[in-house]
């Protein structure tokens, strides 16, 4: 019974823990999602566009005890792998977070491209992000990005979200043959940039949008003394691997409060009925003693 009081206090603190954090991480990721969202509408997200090289970026968290958030990226990746995997296809894992790295290394090792751990060892900040996409986009070969994570709603609600970002050659592709990337025609450009560089430009910034908030951009233009324009077209694949990050913190967090306050009410109901075995064992414990007496007080007077 002391053993599951312990356990009970645990529990309790781990959540005001998890409510703590959700609460500073959960501004971040809606502040991000407000630039990065225009221009994924601008150019579309398609995730049914058919490459050649294809790299899944699941992202996960470093630590456990927060549901199966974890479990339900690995299972959408693998899933993303199979569906995009041929005798001409060649597909790859990049892997942000422990959990997902001891899931996949298990059966996937060989496909495995790149492993980044200990993410949220400090808390989530634009630049620490930056970094993070450009060892990916340095290290890595691909035409299309699929980027898995949970997307934060609620604290008992995140949804499995897969978005797809692809390179400057399949952007410009996609756009010569019209469809979403068509709809672009339309517009002037101005300056000595082409289309293509422009697609370019626009492809890497929406990469770039998942993790950032619009404050941040607008504070590095100003110090940069630089257009926002330009500031922002060269920091799109920035963004979006922030936003998931950010998102997927949220859902972390969110997850680990909801499997908390569960531990807490199991423990609560284990030591309830601990209690009242322990109860029943000692009034029976009397009882018996009662009988024994009153038993052996009996026999003598007779």
């Amino acid at each position: 019974m002391k053993s599951v009081k312990n356990i009970q206090k645990i529990t309790k603190a781990m959540k005001m823990v998890a409510a703590s954090k959700l609460r500073a991480v959960q501004t971040k990721a809606e502040n991000s999602r407000g630039l990065w969202q225009p221009f994924t509408a601008l150019l579309g997200d398609l995730p049914s566009v058919d490459v050649k090289k294809n790299v899944v970026v699941t992202i996960s968290s470093d630590k456990g005890l927060c549901g199966g958030i974890n479990s339900t990226s690995v299972k959408i990746s693998k899933g993303i792998y199979k569906l995009n995997s041929g005798p001409e296809k060649e597909t790859k894992y990049v892997i942000l977070g422990e959990k997902a790295k001891a899931q996949l290394v298990r059966d996937s090792k060989k496909d495995i491209e790149l492993i980044i751990t200990e993410l949220q060892k400090n808390p989530l900040s634009y630049t620490q992000v930056s970094v993070l996409a450009d060892e990916i986009l340095k290290n890595v070969e691909y035409d299309a990005l699929r980027i898995v994570f949970n997307k934060f709603h609620s604290v008992v609600s995140f949804v499995p979200t897969v978005s797809t970002v692809l390179s400057p050659e399949i952007v410009e592709r996609e756009s010569e043959s019209g469809g979403k990337l068509g709809e672009l025609d339309p517009y002037e450009v101005e300056g000595g940039e082409t289309k293509g560089e422009i697609l370019q430009n626009l492809a890497e910034f929406q990469f770039s949008c998942l993790y950032v908030s619009l404050l941040l951009i607008l504070l590095a233009s100003v110090a940069a003394a630089k257009p926002l324009s330009s500031l922002c077209l060269r920091n799109l694949d920035e963004q979006v691997m922030f936003n998931a990050v950010l998102e997927n913190a949220c859902s972390e967090q969110g997850a680990r409060m909801s499997a908390m306050d569960s531990s807490s009410r199991n423990a609560g109901d284990m030591l309830d009925r601990l209690t009242l075995t322990y109860n029943r064992t000692g009034q029976a414990s009397i009882t018996t003693e009662l009988i024994e007496i009153i038993s052996g007080a009996s026999a003598l007077e007779g």
